[in-house]
């Protein structure tokens, strides 16, 4: 889905069309006066998707967690894209460090599971679909790498036994998830949230230590403020496996139109192929 796209199911949604594109990736994030809109792909698994973050939201409301609220209970439904509104926050007084996200992670991960099912964490759910949309724009043999490495991960964290007690997780904890506001951090982007290993939450940033350069003390002072390193956890290195590989099958997508990110998927497979732990990754 590009802007054009978007922009066009934003005003099929009554909402104002001159909205300022804040982000354009798994969804196309607009902000509109007092509002955030989000608009989804096409695709009719993300209606429940949308429904299921909205009742996220109400949720952590309720359980007074500092998380972006819901303008509206129900997304709409405009040319088969789920579009969703929340509630604009105030502007950032600074960017959100990994030690802002740490106390948020602590919070939800002593939260009980809520009144309605949350799914499990598929990090290699999307793996397939990604590699489809790459299509011919991608090596076949890059394609079947990826999709051996998927299922045996999957294989090897289904038998993982974990450190922290399962529940409730935001499912992709990093700091550009988080705003930091007169009143402290806010977590936002809720559509991820699961019933997992809490591990998963913590492996992210471990894996932003070692693949995309985030300064060890930053690194420190997460865990610090959390009070646990999770790489002193055995399953450490299969969560971070299975990450690192949808990751790689994420930039795939992006493969038939842009440049860049074929160059930087080739990148990624040919690192993860070489084992080199050493190779940084861009962000994309």
């Amino acid at each position: 889905m590009d802007e054009a796209r978007a922009r066009e199911v934003l005003a099929g949604a009554g909402l104002a069309g001159d909205a300022e594109l804040l982000a354009l990736g798994e969804n196309a994030v607009f902000a509109s006066g007092d509002l955030v809109v989000k608009v989804g792909r096409d695709a009719p698994e993300l209606l429940d998707r949308a429904g299921r973050e909205l009742r996220i939201a109400d949720w952590l409301e309720a359980c007074e967690v500092p998380a972006v609220r819901a303008a509206e209970s129900k997304p709409r439904l405009v040319d088969g894209h789920p579009v969703t509104l929340w509630h604009r926050l105030g502007a950032p007084v600074r960017p959100a460090e990994p030690a802002d996200l740490a106390p948020l992670l602590r919070l939800v991960h002593t939260l009980p599971p809520p009144s309605f099912a949350l799914p499990r964490r598929e990090l290699l759910g999307g793996v397939e679909r990604w590699l489809r949309l790459a299509g011919d724009a991608i090596d076949p043999a890059d394609a079947d790498y990826l999709r051996e490495r998927r299922d045996g991960f999957a294989a090897a964290a289904a038998a993982l036994t974990p450190h922290l007690p399962p529940g409730p997780i935001h499912g992709d904890a990093l700091p550009r998830n988080v705003q930091v506001g007169t009143n402290g951090p806010t977590l936002v982007d809720l559509e991820t949230f699961s019933s997992d290993f809490r591990e998963h939450d913590l492996v992210v940033l471990a894996l932003s230590r070692d693949r995309y350069g985030l300064d060890p003390a930053a690194y420190d002072a997460f865990t610090a403020a959390y009070g646990w390193d999770v790489r002193e956890w055995e399953g450490c290195a299969v969560l971070r496996g299975a990450r690192e590989t949808a990751s790689c099958a994420w930039v795939s997508q992006h493969a038939p139109t842009n440049p860049k990110a074929l160059t930087e998927f080739r990148r990624r497979v040919a690192s993860l192929r070489d084992a080199d732990a050493s190779i940084r990754w861009l962000p994309f």
